[in-house]
């Protein structure tokens, strides 16, 4: 038996694919880029499967996730450096 989840665009060829399916005569959630394109369409290599049996621990490791985690952390490049320093030169010398 397989049951799609969901399927998340990846890009224009290749999208991502969420499963619960039966390989093996083992059951499981399955996770596996799928491409479309001249050459070939179907499931690659890449990608992950989570046993039935393991499934509740990779739930509670996605959800211990903060999507804050997510955000970008701000580094500054040497031109970005360079413009505060700048400004804030300027900013004393007007004091």
């Amino acid at each position: 038996m397989e049951k799609d989840i969901d399927r998340i665009t990846k890009s224009a060829d290749t999208d991502i694919v969420i499963r619960i399916d039966d390989y093996g005569g083992r059951r499981g959630l399955t996770i596996r880029e799928f491409v479309k394109s001249e050459k070939y369409t179907g499931f690659t290599k890449s990608g992950l499967r989570i046993p039935a049996d393991k499934f509740i621990i990779f739930k509670k490791a996605i959800n211990s996730i903060d999507e804050k985690d997510f955000e970008e952390q701000k580094q500054e490049t040497p031109e970005v450096k360079q413009q505060k320093q700048e400004k804030l030169k300027q900013s004393e010398d007007t004091i």
